[in-house]
């Protein structure tokens, strides 16, 4: 003769609708940091090689640079070019902080649909990555 508790095993529980939605609801959130994971990511790497650029340029004794405009160069002075080095690298800056809040909140959602469907599956739900 076994006991069981009103609400049963975890294991044996029904997947409410609502239960469902949660955890699509995490399955998006999750595909949706890794995005900005792989993109913050990238946009380091380019603000890095705008610095690297920033530190060439520091070397150069022309007078004159070639910037890549779309598909064409055109020349300008050193200091024009690396106000335009300034400018991209503050925007790529701009960029990445964007990532970074929206994967924070990203991050806390789902710390929170991990503690109620924990809560209300136990062990038999995995959330954790691999």
């Amino acid at each position: 003769m076994s006991t069981s508790s009103a609400q049963g095993d975890p294991a044996e529980q029904e997947v409410r609708e609502e239960d469902q939605q949660h955890i699509n609801t995490f399955n998006k959130l999750n595909t949706r940091s890794h995005e900005l994971q792989a993109g913050v990511k990238a946009k380091k790497a380019e603000l890095e090689e705008y610095e690297d650029a920033s530190n060439e340029l520091m070397l150069l004794d022309d007078e004159s640079v070639r910037l890549v405009v779309g598909e064409s160069f055109y020349h300008v002075g050193p200091e024009e070019a690396e106000e335009q080095l300034q400018e991209l690298s503050a925007g790529i800056q701009q960029e990445v902080s964007n990532m970074s809040e929206e994967l924070t909140g990203i991050q806390n959602k789902m710390a929170s649909l991990k503690k109620e469907l924990y809560g209300r599956f136990g062990n038999s739900i995995n959330l954790e990555e691999d």
